[in-house]
């Protein structure tokens, strides 16, 4: 029996497929590469021609200055796609950001999945994860350890606004990274019925400015270099991590310091923060889900990258499923959990 995937090779900085000359996610410049979605560890400047959503396309203009109109370049939304060297390309939901993607590549009867990064849970800032049955699916494990499991999201905000609502004299000072956590947690709020004005850094305002023109409603936000500090006591406030001690919080009323991550389930890790309020709110599939994911695709291999592939590549061995652990470098654990 032929190995299967033979067609695609998984290096330390992106999997390259052969017969179409092109990289998915490369970590360096390449001629030509399928992007999976915007984050840092997945997206970057410098390739000859990228293939993505029209979203990630506009997130790396944003971000990175990729010129997303470019004519080398090309957008297919979901459920398109295009062929090169034999090989049919389609992007299909993810379910971690805006215009995340998983690819589709089929080639001589064969379809292999890759995934990025993904969660199955509903988001209301991005489309769902869509289950798209393959022989080898190549799946993330950022949280690939049964202790990883993440709590209904509408517990943690309900959570976020108990602690504003007990102690009106402070703000609360959300650390929400600037892509997709911050703008998840924004329209939870106001899903959650927070009305009020939602104070932001001013590092946040482009990309909340970027998924308003894309159709996601934030409601009203205000810069913090625009308010009196009387102005945000009992209110919201949403900055990067790094500000949450920073000199910058100091124009707060006595800021009670949160975090929005799925690493905040270790308790170890808020404190090293000096995290006083801990949300357990993430952008990536817990155990339970990725399991479940694995179980659903029902691949003939899984593929396991970026995170914890051991603790996933066991699952895998005992229950029966052919898999592997690819040892891509370059991904960054910490960032965008």
């Amino acid at each position: 029996m032929a190995k299967a995937g033979t067609w695609i090779e998984p290096h330390p900085h992106g999997i390259y497929v052969r017969p179409a000359d092109l990289w998915i996610d490369p970590s360096r410049p390449v001629p030509r590469a399928a992007v999976t979605h915007g984050h840092a560890d997945h997206a970057r400047s410098g390739h000859g021609a990228v293939f993505a959503t029209p979203e990630t396309l506009a997130i790396m203009a944003l971000r990175y200055g990729v010129d997303a109109g470019a004519s080398d370049n090309a957008a297919f939304a979901y459920g398109d796609g295009f062929e090169r060297g034999g090989v049919r390309f389609s992007v299909h939901p993810a379910g971690h950001v805006l215009g995340s993607a998983q690819i589709l590549m089929e080639y001589r009867g064969e379809r292999i999945v890759v995934t990025g990064d993904y969660k199955r849970r509903a988001d209301p800032t991005c489309a769902r994860f869509e289950v798209v049955p393959c022989d080898i699916f190549v799946t993330e494990a950022t949280f690939g350890l049964p202790v990883f499991r993440h709590p209904p999201t509408s517990d943690e905000i309900a959570k976020l606004i108990g602690a504003v609502r007990a102690e009106p004299e402070r703000s609360v000072l959300v650390g929400a990274y600037a892509l997709g956590k911050a703008q998840r947690v924004i329209a939870e709020l106001r899903g959650a019925g927070w009305d009020a004005p939602i104070y932001i850094h001013g590092a946040l305002e482009k990309m909340c400015q970027l998924y308003a023109v894309h159709g996601v409603d934030l409601g009203e936000l205000r810069l913090v270099s625009e308010a009196d500090k009387a102005e945000m006591a009992g209110q919201i406030v949403l900055a990067p991590p790094s500000a949450l001690n920073d000199r910058w919080s100091r124009r707060l009323p006595d800021p009670v310091t949160a975090m929005a991550s799925g690493w905040m389930r270790v308790r170890q890790r808020a404190r090293q923060r000096m995290i006083e309020l801990p949300l357990v709110i993430s952008d990536h599939a817990d155990w339970d889900e990725l399991t479940t994911t694995i179980s659903e695709v029902n691949p003939k291999e899984s593929w396991i990258t970026h995170g914890s592939e051991d603790g996933l590549l066991r699952w895998c061995e005992l229950t029966q499923r052919k898999a592997r652990a690819l040892h891509l470098v370059g991904r960054d654990l910490e960032e965008e959990a």
